[in-house]
């Protein structure tokens, strides 16, 4: 799908999640063209390559020579990262800044990383992942895009309690976000995505004398109107989702997290893949988390990562 096969860097992210076992899955659904380069612990992909009974040998890569290594999906083309039980988050830690050095580099400019639990790596310190990457860039103007190809789905505001939603939007951060989306299908996709924005609140209403979806919402699509952008709405987020409705929009534009993530993933499940706008670079993650309760059992669903690998191969 995209214009270069540079190698796809993989950050397998928290120790114990479901990581291994829907990367294994993945790589025996498909063959991908791209080169794999998964950064992790040498010694827990070991256990697990064992444990899941999966039949790949492990080509350790030295840093120094990344530049100059042959690289190929018969093996796991691994760059080992120290891991230490008592010290989790300097592990993750360690993995992405591996990564962004390579992708500083210019070794490549596609990432995707594992769950990551971010209530214990974060530590209230950023919202989410997303804003995490992007500040380690320098990036301010981003957005999350939950992406389909049928259907996606962008959050104005991600990982933020629901009381400041209403304090945080803005006209400003629609028309950035709106920007961001119609820049990424027009550059990966070679469209322009039809979009629909869902209102703050319900039916657009509220009792009270502010009204967000009158003062903010509607002048953010009149502007966007104007400027030649496909963009419709506010609509009522009861509503948007019902099939006649959806099926008239490549994306719906929220004002919260639950509001378009919820439906969404009723709707598709896991085939979706988190993609962060903004970035100077591809960075996308499986649209769920670690799944610690899944461990060992071998049922969990590849189809996030399958697709985060296929819509970066080339």
């Amino acid at each position: 799908m995209l214009k270069n096969s540079k190698p796809i860097l993989i950050v397998s992210g928290e120790s114990k999640s479901i990581f291994f076992e829907i990367f294994f899955k993945s790589l025996k659904f498909k063959k991908f063209k791209s080169p794999i380069i998964l950064i992790s612990s040498h010694k827990l992909l070991r256990q697990q390559i064992k444990k899941f009974k999966f039949r790949k040998k492990i080509k350790l890569i030295d840093l120094k020579d990344v530049n100059n290594i042959k690289l190929n999906n018969d093996v796991i083309n691994l760059i080992n990262v120290k891991y230490n039980n008592l010290k989790k988050n300097e592990y993750i830690e360690n993995s992405f800044e591996i990564a962004f050095n390579l992708i500083k580099k210019g070794i490549t400019n596609k990432l995707i990383n594992g769950p990551i639990n971010k209530k214990s790596f974060l530590k209230k310190k950023f919202l989410g992942i997303t804003e995490f990457i992007s500040q380690k860039f320098k990036k301010k103007k981003i957005a999350m895009l939950i992406y389909n190809k049928d259907l996606s789905v962008c959050p104005i505001t991600t990982h933020l309690p629901l009381k400041l939603v209403a304090k945080t939007i803005s006209q400003k951060l629609i028309f950035e976000k709106t920007e961001l989306i119609y820049q990424f299908y027009k550059k990966n996709l070679g469209i322009k995505p039809k979009i629909a924005v869902t209102g703050l609140n319900p039916h657009c209403e509220s009792i009270l004398n502010l009204n967000e979806d009158k003062l903010i919402v509607s002048p953010a699509i009149k502007t966007l109107k104007k400027l030649g952008y496909n963009v419709d709405g506010p609509f009522s987020a009861d509503t948007i989702f019902l099939r006649q409705n959806r099926k008239k929009y490549d994306v719906i534009v929220g004002m919260y997290h639950d509001q378009v993530l919820s439906p969404m993933k009723t709707l598709l499940e896991y085939d979706a893949i988190n993609i962060t706008l903004g970035l100077p670079f591809l960075r996308i993650s499986p649209d769920h988390g670690p799944n610690a309760k899944m461990l060992g059992k071998n049922s969990s669903d590849p189809t996030s990562l399958t697709w985060a690998l296929k819509f970066l191969d080339k």
